[in-house]
């Protein structure tokens, strides 16, 4: 394991297991018993990660909260979890909770050490008591409540006992290769499931090493200093990478421009098995210093949490950085479904998890069952009832199908748009497709009762300034940008461009720019960074009249 501190620290598994009884005597002060909720109110860090398994040893059960949660938001997972303590990241985020009662600890002191580690001093827990609190906990057992963002309404804690863990840790193994010698780049947020699983618990079951990114920013360094194998991620992080190459590209001579649309090409070719006799030499050109960026042993990416248009994973597959799209949801511990290195079909999001049973319902929604689901909602016995039916399916809410053993999705049931002549439209495939534009950002279709398909598109700022630089113009803010002539029309041709995939009744034959990002400030973007179609839909009421209208 390797702790950021402006540098990379190694901890061998020796001494973390050591830190951890450190941080359990620590917590052992709180006043908390078996199965109580410690909240965990933090950005990444390695004190996070020990809280956590020291948690674990304890029986306490972890409720994790996003750090870019609003005030109520937090203030709600922590009384409707009846949280005892809470341990918290920086001053900032105690004033989030300022006004809640319980008792909070930081996990770090002003300079920087671990406020934690000095708690243990007051701590009458022997090392004896300890392992036997470890050798207490059963499958049953609740190991967190993880509250689910919710595009409406207040999140719902989804009770995760330890079998879930286990039982997806058995099953994950026998299709997705790690051990050992993987490193994995750790920069999602902890307090979401599927880092929680896949870049926390999985790589520690499996020996493997775990490097914390230092921030956001500073992920492309660090994938230099750490040189990682597995690399966990969203799609919005690929697309945002993929932008970033292609604009280093754009600023580049014509010939080496073409040099790299060339070596793209021969990629995608060899990829999809077809002739690429050029590949070779193009590939040490092109692809291997693109590799190199990321640290030079990368085995592969892996996407979750949205869905990745397959054009993105095309790319990268074509400069042989692969990556392996997984589905899963917090009720289900994560992943039910992951892609195969060895057999990868980047438009479907992979075959079931063994031990993880999914079908498709007549009315096309994926339904799952196993060991790994949930137990329930917290507090909720009609919304678990609702959810989880007597058979023990969990119904997902998604609308799917079987491609040849893999699981396709094609849209959300509840965002399903029926216009005003009867036609259904699934606007999650469509919205993919304007993503993978290189100059949008974001893009969310309208259209129930209404004759046509509309948009709003949130551009790609960035490489619209690039756009915007290459015509000799120039804008003050993002919302002059978006009002450039040359950028409008750049918008409309990738716009139209999708729209020739489309049959008649699904293509966008109306759109606004949006000239500010989505964000989870703002409300139009959950903390795991799904669009909230509802707080768009009211926001922006008035430019969708406005394209109903004209």
């Amino acid at each position: 394991m390797f702790a950021a501190k402006g540098k990379f620290e190694t901890i061998s598994y020796t001494e973390l297991f050591e830190r951890v009884f450190v941080y359990a005597r620590a917590l052992s002060t709180l006043g908390l018993t078996r199965g109580d909720r410690l909240c965990i109110f933090a950005e990444n860090s390695v004190e996070w990660a020990l809280s956590d398994w020291a948690a674990q040893t304890l029986g306490y059960v972890v409720v994790p909260i996003y750090p870019t949660l609003p005030t109520d938001q937090a203030a709600y997972i922590v009384q409707d979890s009846q949280a005892k303590a809470i341990l918290i990241g920086t001053t900032e985020l105690a004033q989030k909770l300022q006004s809640v009662e319980v008792r909070k600890e930081f996990l770090k002191t002003s300079d920087g050490q671990s406020n934690l580690a000095s708690l243990a001093a007051d701590s009458s827990l022997s090392r004896s008591d300890w392992e036997k609190a470890i050798d207490r906990a059963d499958l049953e057992d609740v190991a967190t409540i993880i509250y689910t963002s919710g595009t409406t309404g207040n999140p719902k804690g989804v009770v995760l006992p330890h079998r879930c863990f286990m039982s997806l840790l058995e099953g994950i193994k026998k299709s997705f290769p790690i051990g050992e010698t993987d490193t994995f780049l750790s920069f999602l947020p902890l307090s979401h499931v599927y880092e929680r699983f896949a870049g926390h618990v999985l790589p520690i079951s499996s020996g493997a090493t775990i490097a914390y990114a230092q921030s956001l920013a500073t992920i492309a360094s660090d994938m230099g200093k750490v040189k990682p194998t597995v690399v966990l991620c969203v799609p919005r992080f690929l697309e945002a990478m993929r932008n970033r190459i292609l604009d280093s590209v754009a600023k580049q001579s014509s010939i080496r421009q073409k040099l790299f649309y060339f070596a793209l090409d021969q990629g995608k070719k060899r990829s999809h098995e077809r002739l690429a006799p050029l590949f070779p030499i193009l590939d040490r050109l092109v692809g291997a210093k693109i590799r190199e960026r990321t640290g030079g042993r990368l085995r592969f990416f892996v996407s979750g949490g949205a869905a990745l248009s397959p054009a993105v994973s095309e790319f990268y597959l074509a400069l042989g950085l692969p990556v392996l799209q997984g589905y899963g949801l917090t009720e289900t511990m994560a992943a039910s479904c992951v892609n195969k290195l060895e057999d990868n079909h980047p438009d479907t999001v992979g075959p079931p998890i063994d031990a993880v049973e999914v079908k498709i319902a007549t009315d096309g929604e994926i339904l799952i069952r196993g060991k790994s689901i949930m137990a329930g909602y917290f507090n909720m016995p009609e919304a678990t009832a609702e959810a989880i039916d007597a058979d023990g399916w969990f119904h997902t809410g998604d609308i799917g199908e079987f491609v040849g053993g893999c699981v396709k999705i094609t849209d959300r049931k509840k965002d399903l748009l029926v216009l005003g002549n009867g036609k259904n439209i699934a606007p999650q495939l469509i919205e993919n497709k304007l993503r993978a534009g290189h100059l949008i950002s974001e893009a969310v279709l309208f259209g129930d009762g209404m004759e046509y398909v509309c948009a709003l598109i949130v551009p790609n700022f960035e490489a619209l300034r690039n756009v915007a630089k290459q015509s000799g113009l120039q804008a003050s803010a993002d919302a002059g940008l978006i009002e450039l002539e040359p950028i409008r029309k750049a918008i409309k041709a990738e716009i139209d461009g999708v729209n020739k995939t489309l049959a008649d009744f699904e293509k966008v034959k109306k759109y606004e720019l949006i000239d500010a990002n989505f964000s989870v400030e703002t409300g139009e973007l959950t903390p795991s960074m799904k669009v909230r179609r509802k707080v768009v839909k009211e926001r922006f009421a008035d430019v969708i009249k406005g394209m109903q209208r004209n």
